[in-house]
């Protein structure tokens, strides 16, 4: 519309502007440099997060900065300085008109100052007992300035250490400030003088000169405190009731105390053929008093006490209740405190003997009480346990049908069950066996030619007997005996005890032992039960190297010179240079020194001690590894590459190119790879890895990928045990330390001594 210049704003006085054609509706809002904001004022100008300016409503001022400016993208005050407030430690004085010695009292308190608005907050920290209203004092806004300026407001310029500031009518002097405060005015330019000290409070001097203590209220214990900090705690005690009266007997009880609510439940333990059922329990959950009153009448026991009864009639009555409860009587119940071994408690009228704790109960007295002696008391017999002596149950002997186990069952119970395994030692011990060669005793002379191969099964303790076939010797290799356990000689077949069985512990090289009436004496072991026995010494002495040192060292202490002549050779010039002696040597002058003192087992196992072979690097070849993955892929006619690399994708989103070895197995088994865990080791044995541990992603897919490179072809083998080997043969203890083995004795300075002496 066109206004005429001189013209009022009346009807006819304006004309419609016939250019104009574009009318658009106003916008209430708007997007500046990316910032969706209203659109009703001028837009902020954008400032820097670690820029200059000190006050963002304000216009910027330059103030010479101690730091160069910071170049970056700039924002609106709002965003460039969100959730960053400055605090400043100030204090001031209260005039007191009541208290003539301290005519004023110094509060302390808080001034924090926003700077995405430019608005202040004044809060002061709540003493405790100090009886004015504290918390905060003025609420977060802007604050004008005192008159004259009362149009202007309070900046961040006029807030600083040591600077006085006017506050609706009050005034505030400024102490100190944090550190991120004087940072920022450090980096504005602004100089933050040191921190000055806050004045005395003279309200406080006067109740130090007068000796008034401040008395702090006993802290309110509330109800489900208790129940939060001790849940689920309960301090168990074993004790007895003594009703030995003419129908009575000795009660055994347990009594636990739930430290939640302070209740406690008894609850009784009946022995076996007591001739009782039915509940145990002794006790309900309850809290116990200490002492027992009789019945209350009803109406004697109420919540609160009526004092007197004002009014006639039924209608218009009003009762007074007293707000003390004088009337209410104080019942004491039993706590923590009073349960300790050696206790009486009264269970109503029945005296209960504590006399034993379990092991929380014993830690929570040790801790709180500093309780320390927790000697359990004897619990009374009962008159039957003290005149019935204890018979030993005896079970008729075997009578050759089964076994010795199924023969127990069926006189222990009437429905036979059958025999429990040992679960625990079977899971430890499935896979370890012991071999042994052996030789057979017999007065025939073929029969000491035959060579047997002894197992002996760990987890069942069973024995198992193959002989080795030798061509042109008249006997047919394969199984002597199946896998059965065999009982030692010289016992009561049909008897009433279970006859014992040979052990791991009977087996050693040079041990002579019967199995079915021939006669089987020890010659070798493998290389895993000699590992295995010297592992385990305490359950095998032949392989326990210190007793073997010990008697070797007892037996030839009179003739050791003897015994290092028969070990080094005549010369002596030899017997400087012999560092290094082999198996039959000191095995001849062993036997010589000891006799039979000492067996075939205890001389292997000191050699091996003292052997001087180097243990072969246990290695997997990379290429025979790869032959039998490959070859177990196309026996299970395995083709998805593709789904490896795409799950390979999924647990490596970010495509690094080292992975950990948890994955690389999460990737073999979802993806259903043919192979087993033996296989699965020895893959990720011979994959390249960096210094961390992890796997190569590359050289992972391409060592599965069959058409990276032909592999070679492998002989049939036993993928799991001959792949790569996981027990080195050697035949360790063929050529002895001399040196060592002299020095582990420990005599030589024992002669040398004596010969000084004589």
């Amino acid at each position: 519309m066109l206004r005429i210049p001189g013209m009022p704003l009346l009807p006819g006085s304006l004309f419609r502007d016939l250019s104009k054609s574009h009318f658009p509706k106003p916008q209430n809002f708007m997007t500046y440099k990316g910032i969706s904001m209203l659109n009703d004022r001028l837009p902020p100008k954008l400032v820097e997060p670690n820029g200059m300016i000190a006050d963002p409503n304000c216009p910027p001022v330059q103030i010479p900065s101690l730091h160069p400016p910071k170049s970056g993208p700039r924002l609106p005050p709002w965003l460039a300085y969100d959730k960053q407030c400055l605090c400043f430690h100030a204090y001031f004085k209260e005039t007191l008109q009541e208290v003539y010695h301290a005519p004023y009292q110094v509060r302390k308190v808080k001034i924090y100052f926003y700077l995405e608005d430019g608005t202040m907050q004044i809060i002061e920290p709540c003493v405790r007992n100090s009886g004015i209203p504290q918390g905060c004092l003025v609420h977060r806004q802007r604050i004008p300035k005192p008159p004259p300026c009362e149009s202007e407001f309070l900046t961040l310029l006029d807030l600083n250490v040591d600077a006085t500031v006017q506050i609706y009518d009050r005034v505030y002097h400024i102490t100190n400030c944090d550190r991120f405060t004087r940072n920022f005015l450090n980096r504005a330019g602004i100089s933050v003088p040191d921190p000055i000290d806050e004045p005395a409070d003279p309200t406080a001097e006067y109740r130090k000169r007068e000796g008034i203590k401040i008395v702090n209220p006993p802290a309110k214990k509330h109800p489900f405190t208790q129940f939060l900090l001790y849940d689920r705690q309960i301090l168990k005690f074993h004790g007895y009731w003594d009703d030995r009266s003419e129908f009575g007997d000795v009660r055994r009880l347990e009594l636990c105390y739930y430290l939640a609510d302070d209740t406690i439940d008894i609850k009784e333990i009946y022995p076996r053929n007591s001739g009782r059922e039915g509940p145990a329990s002794f006790l309900r959950r309850t809290r116990l008093p200490r002492e027992t009153y009789a019945l209350p009448l009803p109406g004697q026991e109420t919540p609160q006490t009526v004092l007197n009864v004002l009014g006639s009639g039924v209608r218009d009555v009003r009762y007074v209740i007293d707000p003390l409860n004088t009337g209410c009587k104080e019942v004491l119940y039993y706590s923590d405190r009073d349960l300790q071994i050696g206790a009486v408690i009264n269970v109503f009228g029945r005296a209960v003997m504590l006399v034993d704790c379990d092991e929380f109960t014993r830690s929570y007295y040790r801790k709180k009480y500093g309780i320390e002696d927790f000697t359990p008391l004897p619990v009374p017999l009962r008159e039957i346990e003290e005149v019935e002596e204890v018979v030993e149950r005896i079970l008729p002997p075997y009578n050759g049908w089964g076994t010795y186990e199924d023969s127990e069952g069926n006189c222990k119970s009437v429905e036979p069950k059958p025999p429990r395994i040992d679960f625990n030692k079977w899971y430890n011990y499935e896979r370890y066996i012991l071999r042994f060669g052996a030789k057979l005793l017999s007065t025939i002379p073929e029969n000491c030619e035959r060579s047997f191969v002894i197992s002996y099964y760990l987890a069942d303790d069973t024995i198992q007997i193959y002989e080795i076939a030798i061509r042109n010797s008249g006997f047919l290799g394969g199984e002597f005996l199946k896998r059965t356990r065999i009982e030692l000689p010289g016992q009561k077949r049909f008897s009433v005890k279970r006859p014992l069985c040979y052990e791991a512990s009977n087996f050693y090289i040079g041990a002579t032992m019967n199995i079915n009436d021939f006669i089987f004496t020890v010659v070798s072991a493998d290389e895993f039960t000699l590992m295995y026995m010297e592992h385990n010494c305490s359950e095998f002495p032949n392989s326990d190297i210190k007793k073997i040192m010990e008697k070797v060292r007892e037996a030839i202490r009179p003739n050791y010179k003897d015994f290092v002549g028969k070990c080094l050779p005549a010369t002596a010039e030899g017997a400087k240079e012999m560092k290094f002696i082999n198996y039959e040597t000191v095995k001849r002058a062993l036997s010589d020194s000891l006799g039979n003192g000492i067996t075939n087992h205890e001389v292997i196992t000191l050699c091996r001690y003292f052997g001087v072979e180097k243990e072969q690097i246990l290695s997997c070849d990379r290429e025979y590894v790869r032959s039998a993955a490959h070859l177990e892929i196309k026996r299970n006619l395995w083709n998805a590459i593709d789904e490896l690399k795409e799950h390979l994708y999924h647990l490596n989103p970010g495509q690094k190119p080292f992975v950990s070895e948890m994955k690389i197995r999460s990737t073999l088994k979802g993806c259903r790879l043919p192979f087993g865990p033996e296989l699965i080791d020895n893959i990720l044995k011979v994959l390249s890895r960096n210094s961390c541990g992890d796997i190569e992603v590359c050289d992972f897919i391409n060592f599965l990928d069959m058409g990276c490179g032909r592999v070679c072809d492998i002989p049939p083998m036993n993928i799991a045990f001959e792949l790569c080997p996981k027990i080195p043969n050697l035949n360790k203890g063929r050529l002895i330390n001399f040196a060592c083995f002299l020095d582990e004795l420990g005599l030589e300075k024992e002669v040398l001594e004596i010969e000084e002496e004589n």
